[in-house]
This record gives structure tokens, C-alpha cells and sequence, in this order.
């Protein structure tokens, strides 16, 4: 049997390469998309061998990932819950793919990963895999009996690694798991399962690697230009950058001044509530300088009808459905809605605080001519209209309010 498992060298993957390795008697092929763990990437393919590896994948996919899965899902407005900028979320359907694409490249029967069975992202990885390959068999230990039974919490996970000499970051000094990409950092589980553990304060600093406390920050402002194209945010303080590097060059200016940072209880697809941290500094500014740039760009019920869409697309993203086909509809309509989202933001990082320095668009729709409360000199506007206008939307409301006033004469009587 041969099985291509995705591999980040954390603790989980680092146990599993070894047990699924033992346990279906089959050669091993470890994958780690490379989008943006920067760090966490160094002596991957030695650790895979000497863990057990026969051969191990590492692809550069960090333009991809901001160009297809970033960008787009930016356009259209997403955020979890009013919180979370669905930083893993996002990078799970990538994954996917390129794990199907080597197993068909290398002629594996099974993908493999080591997602906890409490959680998201074991759902999103297999639809993702029953969307693009229904014919490979996925493999998910977590729920396996007798993997939990063997390893019934991190502890023992911990111990396993330093027995077998498998390094990894995690530790009983600091029980927590993190996942890095170009979006954001996530931290969850072990002392933060606590939602009353303040994570803010100083003695939990070093838990932070993108970012400084909004406290630690520079005494001084920052400014930071944005130019968009059709909603794609395509140059930083007027340098031309690829996708990618947006996101790198966002992450440090945002991290520089602490901001982004989410401490939130949200709802897991699965029904549970969990806790989870995160660093999210230049997705946070791109996405609030996205809006600033349609506020002048965007026609009102094209904004509106996308901002009602936000809380589904949002969801599709976080439970999984990325390759949907109703998620590639919403994207059309997304797509549609940026075209003349084109323009130049200007932000004031300060403190955590992201602050509205200015915007402008060539194909703005705000007219400073029809909107000064001074004389109109187009003429476009009679402010006399407005008098058939408020009559008319206020006659439902009239004719509501007599009928309540009669109904209530009747219940008197």
C-alpha cells in the first residue's frame, strides 16, 4: 500500500508518519505545502526520512495560495463570525488539491492526515478530497480507536516523539499547537481550552511570533498605501508586488504594530464551541483597507447584495466546501462585483489600530459635487424630491399604524 500523508513536522504528523507507516505495512510519502511556515520548514525532509519517509514532497505554493485562495476569498469580504479571518480555513483546500495531485502522480492508494477528529479541519481535507478524487481512500487515525487509546492525550504524543527522537516544537513547557501560513497564526488546544486564560498579558508574550502586543508597539504612526485592481490588491507603499509578497510585506507592517491580533470562541462545523488565538496583521489590514476601497467603487445594491452573501461564503470556506459548486457560484457573482473595485488606499497603523488616512479611485462614484451640503452646481440632486420620496416609503408604515391604532380602539371597547 502506498499512502501520501500531509506532513507539517508538528507533533501530530511526526507520530503518524510512524504508526500509519507500521499499522498498514506501506510505503510512506510525505507532503508539506510550503505557504508561508517559513521557520517551521527547516531539516522537514531529514525529520520525514529518519521518521520514515521514503520519499518527501515540499512544494513552494505560496504565490498559489495568495493569488487562488487568499485574493478571492478577500474580494469577497469573508470573515467567520465577524472574527476570524478563516487563516487555516483557507489553506486546507490547497493542500488537498496538491496531496491529490501527487497521489495520482505517484500512484498512491490513500491520503493520510493527522486533523483531530474534533475538529474542522478533518472535514475540510476529505470534502476537498471527494470533490477532486472520490476514488482515493482517506486515512484519518484520530479516528481510530486504537490510536486514541495509544496516544489519549499530548502528553503522551510528547513523550512518543522524544523517545524516537523526533524533535518537535511542542512541549509540556509549552502545550499548545500552532498552525503558520501566509494569512496568519493559529494557536488552540492545551492552556488555552481555558476561555478565561488571558492571553494578553506579558507573561504569555512569547506564545506571539508575527506580532507585537499593540502596548509593545512603536510610539509612532505608520502610513501604508494600498493600490487595488478589480478588488486584488497589487502594490504595497507603491512597489509592485506579487500576491505573495503582498501578504509578506502586509504581515510586517501589521506585526511591526500589533495588528490583528483575535482571541475568540467560535462555532466548529462538528457543533462544539472552541477557543482559538490568532495573529492575522496583514490579512487584517487587507481586508479593511478591501472595504475602504469599495466604500468609493462599489454601486449600493451590488455592496449590499455581496455583504449579504458574506456570512454563507464564510461559512462555505470554514466548513470545507471551497471546491462546491456552490461556493464557485458565489465566486462568479464576487468576481462580478469587483470590476470596478480599482483604487489607492491610504491606512495609519497606530497602536493596534488600523485608521482611515484616505482613498481614491479613478472610477470612484463619489461625487463630491452632488454629495456637499452646499449648493449643487449639477444640479443633480433637488432636495424638493425628497418630499414624494419619504411619502411614499412611509405609507406602509402609515397604513400599519392606523390599523394597530383601530385594533387597539377594539380591544379597549
Amino acid at each position: 500500500m502506498k499512502i501520501v500523508l500531509a506532513y507539517s513536522g508538528g507533533l501530530d504528523t511526526s507520530v503518524l508518519l510512524s504508526w500509519i507507516k507500521e499499522r498498514y505495512q506501506a510505503t510512506m510519502i510525505a507532503f508539506c505545502a510550503d505557504i508561508g511556515q517559513e521557520e517551521e520548514l527547516r531539516g522537514l525532509g531529514r525529520k520525514a526520512a529518519r521518521t520514515g519517509a521514503s520519499k518527501t514532497y515540499i512544494d513552494d505554493l505560496s504565490e498559489e495560495f495568495a493569488r487562488d485562495f487568499i485574493f478571492p476569498m478577500m474580494q469577497a469580504g469573508a470573515i467567520y463570525e465577524n472574527q476570524y479571518f478563516l487563516g487555516t480555513s483557507i489553506a486546507r483546500p490547497l493542500i488537498a488539491k496538491r496531496m491529490v495531485e501527487i497521489a495520482r502522480k505517484e500512484k498512491a492508494d490513500a491520503v493520510a492526515h493527522g486533523a483531530t477528529g474534533k475538529g474542522n479541519d478533518q472535514v475540510r481535507f476529505e470534502l476537498a478530497v471527494a470533490a477532486l478524487a472520490p476514488e482515493l481512500k482517506v486515512i484519518a487515525p484520530w479516528r481510530d480507536e486504537s490510536f486514541r487509546a495509544q496516544f489519549p492525550g499530548r502528553a503522551e504524543m510528547i513523550r512518543y516523539c522524544k523517545n524516537h527522537n523526533i524533535p518537535v516544537e511542542a512541549s509540556a513547557s509549552k502545550p499548545y499547537s500552532m498552525d503558520r501560513n501566509l494569512l496568519h497564526i493559529s494557536y488552540e488546544a492545551g492552556i488555552l481550552e481555558d476561555p478565561w486564560l488571558d492571553v494578553s498579558a506579558p507573561r504569555h508574550k512569547g506564545m506571539y511570533k508575527l506580532s507585537v502586543s499593540p502596548e509593545d508597539a512603536p510610539d509612532r504612526q505608520e502610513y501604508v498605501e494600498l493600490d487595488f485592481v478589480r478588488g486584488i490588491c497589487v502594490s504595497v507603499n507603491r512597489k509592485k508586488l506579487s500576491p505573495a509578497n503582498v501578504m509578506r510585506a502586509l504581515n510586517k507592517s501589521g506585526g511591526k504594530h500589533g495588528i490583528g491580533r483575535v482571541d475568540l470562541v467560535e462555532n466548529r462545523f462538528v457543533g462544539m464551541k472552541s477557543r482559538g488565538v490568532y495573529e492575522t496583521p496583514g490579512g487584517a489590514i487587507l481586508h479593511f483597507a478591501h472595504r475602504q476601497i469599495e466604500t468609493i467603487t462599489m454601486d449600493r445594491e451590488v455592496m449590499h447584495l455581496r455583504d449579504s452573501l458574506i456570512p454563507k461564503y464564510s461559512e462555505l470556506v470554514y466548513y470545507g466546501f471551497w471546491f462546491a459548486p456552490e461556493r464557485q457560484a458565489l465566486q462568479a457573482l464576487v468576481t462580478e462585483s469587483q470590476k470596478n473595485v480599482t483604487g489607492t488606499v491610504r491606512l495609519k497603523l497606530y497602536k493596534g489600530n488600523m485608521i482611515t488616512a484616505g482613498r481614491k479611485s479613478p472610477v470612484s462614484l463619489y461625487n463630491p459635487h452632488i454629495a456637499t451640503m452646499e449648493g449643487d452646481p449639477t444640479s443633480a440632486y433637488n432636495q424638493s424630491d425628497a418630499t414624494g420620496f419619504i411619502r411614499l416609503n412611509a405609507l406602509r408604515l402609515k397604513v400599519a399604524a392606523s390599523v394597530q391604532s383601530v385594533k387597539k380602539m377594539g380591544q379597549r371597547k
